[in-house]
């Protein structure tokens, strides 16, 4: 049945499986058959998506059994968690869990792989026409770097300006551009210095590296498929892989040589594991001027100039300030094509909205879609995705807030713009354990595809921790002001330093103290008073020293005030897209082989991403081609409708695979009736179903116009125009 099926997806209706161009134009001629081929074609998408359902229930009886396993060990981590069982004993059974998970998942990407998914070919396409290519390739290529060709940039830009078009202006967001240069204070405030590596190992000889985990998690699984290793030996395998996330650099070095793990490439020694951080480090000046990086994202930016956003907002929640540019990150281990790489392109929303009130204006436009929702209780409980309408996912609790539901619904939305097919598409929730400490919801948009579930998409509702983070770095109020529905009296506290005080106890440190104490808010005035009273004393952190703070030293003073507004740091949502992703899965799911030829192969992407609109193909190079080719190029051009002219000798066969190849939609082909008929007329091809039909040439750019925007059908041309049967002239 798998093959059976991968031979139906190959093309878009029945006939297109069934009859070569010829045949078509022989056969499907007449304009009294139309309605019995728009009939056929609903039979056979039927028939397709039957078969895709009878694939999903035959893969579903072969997961069953580990979704149970799933269930049964989440079930248990439950019992533990409520029962407040050891902290050890917790510990295990999460272990196991994360094992069970990881057999799923890996049964899962492997009946992806059987479904026969012509990767090579694709990529052959991808390369002759292209679309990308490795950088340096004639260096050798640089792993985990791109470039993009003529097709490929077009494709690219056309899907970031669906995406502008989709959220940028439809949901009226503040666009911004930010340099990709970042001084280290920056990213150290916001923890990316700390936190953002990975542990690492080197080949001693040749210096080629790997990612510490991943090598020894590989370098174990092998040992587990030795039937010569001692069994005793293999039960100590599988307890080290049951916590192969949680081991730091010492255990890790420890683990590597107990199980004596070598290069694999080479099997020379490597080193002991090492932290490297996986941001591009650079000098921003000559020399050894002001350590810096490039970018690993594009958000800082958003959160750095949200004084600005909100002042352009006239001081108004809610608003998103969105950027859209380039982030890099080293990565050890770049592989899977454009899936994991070390710059790339992020379209990243920055939703600020009051705590207190998560509602949104719109969200009744998308409550009643029903999205492939993946929840974190599903996954404990080894359940498949299920459909669920976003009004009935908030009232349940399932999504967090009303603007989260919005959000996930125009990804949702906007995938399926883009081409991604919905039966390979969900939202996976993030589990407790994988959601850092100030989010309360996070969500990934996963499209599957050769290489398994592939995460395209994140959406977190979160506190935003980033403005806290700046706001105490630079001293600067990050904060907004909520309206209140009447004025309250409140009460202020305010630290006032003896600075006589403490200059003389601290001299040149002196004013470094006063800022860091004036700087602190209330509560932590709060936690200071109460640490003098108990100690007498306070140990107060400057630059990496630290100074007692005498009672002395400082007064603390309260008075009360009447408000009528009050400061708060918003919550955020935060939907952030990789393009590079999206655009490779948008690739898979729309590659098809003719099932006539399985030497010709297309993409059928949406109109409104593919990079050429349409293609202008002479049927002879003799010059009284020339006026009709010149003067459709040029209406389609000042109609805005991106085209490409074929006059190569190929035959016109040839040029139709050629376009087929880079997914232009409609062909316009001038044949010797366009030359020697009046009134003159050309004829108009569809890529998906191969049916021409006959339009006068004045008439034809607009037809194409209204096609590309949507205005008309092809259905709805092919009842307007004669079908093209076969040239009078020849």
């Amino acid at each position: 049945m798998l093959k059976h099926l991968c031979q139906l997806v190959t093309g878009r209706s029945l006939y297109c499986c069934q009859r070569s161009h010829s045949r078509i134009n022989k056969n499907i001629l007449r304009k009294k058959e139309l309605d019995l081929l728009k009939q056929n074609r609903t039979n056979f998408e039927k028939e397709l998506r039957t078969l895709e359902l009878g694939l999903m229930e035959d893969i579903e009886k072969l997961l069953a059994p580990l979704r149970l396993s799933v269930k049964e060990q989440g079930d248990a981590v439950r019992t533990l968690k409520e029962s407040r069982a050891p902290t050890l004993d917790v510990q295990k059974a999460v272990a196991e869990l994360k094992v069970r998970k990881k057999k799923l998942q890996d049964r899962e990407n492997e009946l992806v792989a059987k479904e026969d998914f012509p990767r090579a070919k694709m990529e052959d396409t991808l390369k002759r026409r292209f679309v990308y290519g490795q950088s340096f390739e004639i260096y050798g290529g640089v792993s985990g770097l791109f470039d993009f060709g003529p097709v490929g940039c077009m494709l690219k830009n056309n899907v970031i300006a669906e995406w502008r078009q989709h959220f940028i202006l439809a949901e009226q967001m503040l666009e911004i551009d930010c340099t990709m240069l970042t001084p280290e204070n920056v990213l150290k405030a916001s923890g990316h210095v700390e936190r953002f590596a990975d542990l690492m190992v080197k080949d001693e000889k040749t210096g080629a590296c790997f990612r510490a985990d991943h090598l020894l998690e590989a370098h174990l699984e092998k040992l587990l498929q030795d039937k010569k290793f001692p069994e005793e030996k293999k039960m100590r395998c599988r307890e080290v892989m049951k916590q192969i996330e949680t081991y730091g650099k010492e255990e890790l070095t420890k683990l590597m040589r107990e199980f004596e793990v070598v290069s694999p490439l080479t099997k020379n020694p490597i080193s002991d594991p090492m932290e490297f951080n996986l941001m591009f480090q650079t000098f921003i000046g000559p020399g050894h001027g002001m350590p810096g990086y490039l970018r690993p994202e594009t958000a800082q930016g958003i959160f750095l100039n949200f004084k600005r956003l909100l002042e352009f907002n006239q001081g108004r929640l809610p608003f998103a300030g969105v950027q859209i540019g380039t982030a890099f990150r080293n990565e050890i281990s770049p592989r899977s094509g454009l899936i994991r790489v070390r710059e790339f392109q992020l379209g990243e929303i920055e939703h600020f909205v009051d705590p207190q009130n998560k509602k949104h204006v719109k969200f009744s436009s998308v409550s009643d879609l029903k999205i492939p929702l993946y929840t974190a209780q599903a996954q404990l409980n080894g359940e498949p995705p299920k459909f669920t309408s976003l009004k009935e996912a908030v009232e349940g609790g399932l999504i967090s807030s009303e603007t989260l539901g919005y959000f996930l619904g125009r990804i949702y939305l906007f995938c399926l713009k883009i081409g991604i097919n919905p039966t390979r598409f969900r939202f996976r929730q993030h589990m407790d354990n994988e959601m850092a400490h100030y989010a309360c919801d996070c969500w990934d948009a996963e499209c599957k595809t050769s290489y398994g579930w592939v995460e395209c998409v994140g959406c977190a509702d979160r506190s935003c921790f980033d403005l806290h983070c700046h706001a105490r770095a630079t001293k600067v109020n990050l904060a907004a002001e909520r309206q209140l529905a009447q004025p309250k009296e409140v009460e202020v506290v305010k630290l006032v330093c003896n600075k006589q005080a403490i200059g003389k106890a601290f001299k040149a440190k002196s004013k470094a103290i006063q800022e860091h104490l004036g700087s602190l808010g209330e509560t932590e005035i709060e936690s200071l008073e109460s640490e003098l009273a108990t100690n007498s004393k306070y140990a107060c952190e400057v630059d990496g020293a630290t100074f007692d703070i005498l009672p002395g030293m400082l007064s603390i003073k309260r008075s009360k005030k009447t408000v009528q507004v009050e400061e708060i740091v918003p919550s955020v949502i935060e939907p952030s897209f990789g393009f590079g992703r999206l655009l490779y899965s948008t690739l898979e799911h729309n590659f098809k082989i003719r099932a006539a030829d399985e030497q010709r192969t297309f993409f059928s992407l949406p109109v409104n991403i593919a990079p050429y609109k349409c293609s202008l193909l002479p049927l002879s190079n003799k010059s009284e081609f020339d006026p009709f080719i010149n003067k459709l190029s040029s209406t389609l051009t000042k109609l805005g409708v991106s085209h490409k002219v074929d006059t190569s000798s190929g035959s016109i066969g040839k040029r139709y695979a050629r376009t087929d190849e880079i997914a232009v939609p409609y062909g316009i082909t001038v044949d010797f009736d366009t030359v020697k008929i009046e009134p003159h007329s050309a004829t108009l091809r569809e890529r998906d179903t191969l049916v021409q039909i006959r339009v006068d040439v004045e008439e034809l750019p607009l037809l194409v116009g209204k096609l590309v925007s949507g205005e008309v059908t092809w259905d709805e041309a092919m009842k307007t125009y004669p079908i093209f049967e076969d040239q009078i002239n020849k």
